[in-house]
């Protein structure tokens, strides 16, 4: 241990830390615009410069490692001034169309300009001329408003390991950009959103979908069907209040149904359904000789990843479509039947934590007839928007209940939310469906580590089990070149896109910490922990579904409305 005086006050640090992470520890703020926490420096903005007392320099705090007695100003009037310098340079090349930016009050850069007082713009404003990108069915990139700060392109390559974007050019012509400066759509990116939830400006967002809802709406001929994703309810509360975490299931529904939506729908129930699916679909896997390991197909960025870097494996991919996708099939299909509502007169919003959810409702194969399955996806993000639109505060609802034939689910369907839990959900049926009884412990505290990826093995009867549980891309990349070099001791493996799953996802609130994401991961294990329906199997309604429509998981008519193909994908990367 060494000690450092950070602005009059001694601090005990070691020997390999930086200035910024004593700073940060002691409490000091200290700004930045491309630091990210768990990756090695890159010092690009520079905007965290701090006055050594022992020279006089100005140095990066995030880079410059701490030495012994060394003594540091963060605010001197140096300092203030490189920084407010910096932020003028960046502004004066930046959009001033702030009222209609989608990151309007949560912009960072706008953040610093009213911290550091800079109430004008400087002399000599250009506004080089640089491309919009809406092509994507999911992610969307207006590179005028970059400023180079360099965190997509990091997280896209060094957590996701995609690497769809990069810098090109030099000097003042460098832009981020996709290979050979085609479209997001035509590109690798597999629209998982955590590039948006990086970038610090209004360079990259959803493709938003708020207004096609808001017409929907307002529409009096139009069947508006609402479902919420398994870990909305633990993350919107967030907006409206309360603690991290806290699960407001029943509120949410109500102000769905404040809104002018006629039907509301939890994905859990669907969630419910995949388990039913994917559960007898390993089985049969497992008693058939069938390809394994089977690999969950919920994830939209994970297939696209498969279909475009390892189409060897997509015959390792459950057919089974995701909940989103089950459950839109089911609204156009049974209950637009059941109801006697013509499915074009039915306009379904799902709301999601994941931006690529938009891409898969997209997906030809999430059709019938020419109708999409999905109409619309709403990110958590749009979702509080447009309960503020409204002037819907949830905090104040009563507790509602989904409406049925979808509205029993099981604590297992809520459990799809975080990473590990679809490999939980569906080892408790896969038990049931191989032994006749409930032989699989509720709580698998293997799959309930925060690590990324974590594996085990269960013995069911007199079957033994290699399970796998990966989130975030790079870490499924990896199993699949264990795969590729021989490895043949898994027989299911779980993939999320997003490192935690879909309760970190790409549509998920801005500047969200580990903290918050570990007290929404808890909670929902709170809800399977309390609740007395635990296992899908065991859910009235899924089993009414099979007992009137489906007949039986995996029967022609369960492949027709519930089941999927992927295709290889060529793609420029």
């Amino acid at each position: 241990m060494i000690t450092v005086t950070i602005n009059d006050r001694g601090q005990n640090a070691e020997h390999n830390e930086t200035i910024l992470q004593v700073a940060k520890r002691s409490g000091v703020s200290i700004p930045t615009l491309c630091h990210m926490e768990g990756l090695p420096p890159s010092g690009a903005c520079r905007l965290c410069v701090v006055e050594d007392c022992r020279t006089g320099r100005l140095v990066p705090a995030c880079s410059t490692k701490v030495a012994d007695e060394m003594k540091i100003r963060t605010h001197s009037p140096k300092v203030i001034r490189a920084r407010k310098t910096i932020i003028e340079l960046l502004l004066a090349s930046h959009p001033d169309d702030c009222l209609y930016c989608v990151r309007q009050g949560n912009c960072e850069l706008s953040r610093l300009a009213r911290e550091y007082g800079i109430r004008r713009n400087g002399p000599g404003k250009v506004l080089p001329k640089k491309r919009l990108d809406v092509s994507g069915l999911a992610v969307t990139r207006d590179n005028g408003k970059c400023i180079l700060c360099g965190k997509c392109v990091r997280v896209c390559e060094e957590v996701q390991g995609i690497g769809s974007i990069d810098f090109v050019r030099r000097g003042s012509k460098t832009e981020i950009l996709c290979a050979f400066g085609d479209s997001i759509n035509t590109s690798s990116c597999i629209n998982c959103g955590q590039c948006i939830m990086v970038c610090p400006t209004g360079a990259l967002s959803e493709r938003r979908q708020l207004e096609e809802v808001m017409d929907a709406l307002s529409r009096g001929d139009t069947f508006v069907v609402f479902q919420h994703a398994p870990s909305i309810s633990v993350t919107v509360a967030e907006a409206y209040g309360y603690k991290p975490g806290t699960d407001i299931c029943g509120k949410l529904t109500t102000a769905l149904r404040k809104t002018g939506g006629d039907r509301v729908f939890e994905t859990s129930f669907a969630a419910d359904l995949t388990v039913m699916e994917e559960a007898s679909e390993l089985v049969r896997r497992i008693r058939t000789g069938g390809p394994l390991p089977m690999m969950t197909s919920c994830s939209p960025g994970w297939i696209k990843y498969v279909e475009q870097r390892y189409p060897e494996f997509i015959p390792n991919l459950s057919t089974c479509k995701s909940p989103q996708g089950m459950l839109g099939a089911l609204v156009k299909d049974r209950y637009a039947k059941k109801e006697g509502i013509p499915p074009e007169c039915i306009f379904h919003v799902a709301l999601m934590p994941c931006t690529a959810k938009k891409f898969e409702a997209g997906r030809p194969e999430l059709s019938a007839g020419g109708l999409p399955d999905i109409d619309a996806v709403l990110t958590t993000r749009e979702l509080i928007d447009l309960f503020n639109i409204y002037g819907i505060n949830p905090a104040e609802m009563p507790d509602g209940t989904a409406d049925k034939p979808f509205g029993t689910r099981s604590s297992s369907g809520k459990l799809f939310g975080t990473s590990g839990g679809v490999a939980e959900a569906a080892l408790r049926t896969a038990g049931f469906l191989l032994t006749g009884s409930d032989c699989v412990d509720t709580e698998i505290k293997a799959l309930r580590m925060g690590a990324y990826r974590k594996e085990m093995r269960v013995t069911i009867g007199e079957t033994t089990l290699g399970v796998c549980a990966v989130s975030g891309i790079n870490e499924a990349g990896a199993v699949l070149e264990e795969l590729k070099a021989g490895r043949d001791d898994l027989h299911f493996i779980e993939v999320m896109t997003c490192p935690g799953g879909c309760i970190a996802g790409g549509g998920q609130p801005f500047g969200t910490d580990k903290k918050a994401v570990a007290a929404r991961v808890q909670n929902l294990y709170a809800i399977d922990r309390n609740e007395s329906l635990r296992y899908a199997h065991h859910n009235p309604d899924i089993a009414l579904l099979y007992d009137e429509y489906l007949g039986a998981p995996l029967s022609e008519e369960s492949h027709r409305l519930l089941h999927t193909h992927y295709i290889r994908r060529e793609v420029v990367s």
